[in-house]
């Protein structure tokens, strides 16, 4: 945590309420640098996190060095976990930030344990390892160096480019233990994506993300998702992106559609009425079901994604592969983006090509 030189308003004494229910918590950190967003620093005794059993995800551990994302994805599943803290699932979310300031040795103390047995571990899984305040912080250099002197599996997914400043360590790594690495990009609209993505890096960012991890001559999966319904799932909009993925070197990718759990839900429709009025009854009748769209447009966006798929060279989710992506029980995850999946095709870009559009 490095705010040397930083006008900083630093309080332990004044905190939110919430903050009372964080075991460790230290203070909290406001700068013109990160304006309208507050870290909340906490010392964590572990930073391992069981997946329920009856969890379908194909990993028993996750790591999430950050609560809250300042990506403030208005669709992001993972809202919901604010309201423990006693912050609304909208702004707060986006906007108060928990740190686990120690992190990476606290793994190292859990990994340290006779009765670790090496399992994979997965990042990414709640809130994104590299929003933005990891350029501060730099909590990932340590967990990645944490798991692999462990010689612990690890996959890591994220929509934030900063992961080109770990790539170096991320090839040691995958000298000592198999790794996974996913990038979600589901907007290829850029005026839409950031309306919904407001903190995230542009989608030609993300893409030379992937040229850059393949580059490095590791494997990287995409997520395309989520489409949303009537906005993004058009035969010209899928085939556009999937082609510029498939251009990245993308070893694989799955497309799943949007789904609105609690949280995200109000935040999403309170969007739409804003954004997209003409649209609000459409949503309301796919969703009135629950969280997910029903069966008959999930089968219908299968095929129309088939033939595309198969026309840029990515193969199509096939039965007994891997699922339970988090917050999609039923999503695929892509070549590349689980420690047991394979590095797969060379890239077909350039290291030049690769270093385009960092932001």
């Amino acid at each position: 945590m490095r705010w040397a030189d930083r006008q900083l308003d630093v309080s332990a004494g004044q905190a939110l309420p919430g903050m009372s229910r964080l075991r460790g918590f230290v203070r909290t950190v406001r700068t013109p640098e990160f304006a309208g967003v507050g870290f909340h620093e906490v010392v964590s005794r572990t930073v391992l996190n069981r997946v329920p059993e009856n969890s379908a995800m194909p990993f028993r551990w996750t790591v999430n060095p950050y609560r809250g994302c300042s990506h403030a994805c208005v669709y992001c599943y993972a809202r919901s976990t604010h309201s423990w803290l006693e912050l609304d699932t909208g702004t707060g979310f986006d906007r108060e930030v928990v740190v686990k300031v120690n992190a990476a040795e606290a793994l190292r103390a859990d990994l340290a344990r006779p009765s670790w047995r090496g399992e994979h571990v997965a990042l990414g899984t709640n809130t994104d390892p590299y929003q933005r305040a990891e350029g501060r912080y730099r909590l990932m250099p340590g967990i990645i160096d944490a798991l692999a002197e462990a010689r612990t599996p690890f996959s890591i997914l994220t929509k934030g480019t900063l992961l080109r400043r770990d790539l170096d360590r991320l090839r040691a790594a995958a000298e000592r233990v198999p790794l996974g690495l996913g990038v979600s990009l589901a907007i290829y609209d850029e005026g839409l994506q950031q309306r919904l993505e407001p903190g995230t890096p542009s989608v030609a960012a993300r893409l030379a993300l992937v040229a850059a991890v393949r580059a490095a001559g590791l494997p990287c999966g995409v997520m395309l998702a989520p489409v949303l319904p009537g906005l993004t799932d058009s035969v010209a909009h899928l085939d556009a992106a999937l082609a510029r993925v498939a251009d990245a070197g993308a070893t694989g990718v799955t497309v799943l559609p949007l789904h609105l759990r609690p949280g995200a839900r109000e935040w999403f429709f309170a969007w739409l009425r804003r954004e997209h009025p003409e649209r609000v009854r459409s949503f309301q009748d796919l969703y009135a079901g629950g969280a997910y769209v029903p069966s008959a447009y999930r089968r219908w966006l299968a095929d129309r994604v088939a033939p595309l798929l198969r026309r840029h060279g990515f193969a199509a989710a096939a039965a007994g592969e891997l699922r339970g992506l988090p917050g999609y029980d039923e999503g695929a995850f892509p070549a590349g983006s689980l420690p047991s999946v394979g590095s797969g095709p060379a890239p077909r870009t350039s290291a030049a090509a690769a270093q385009d559009a960092l932001f």
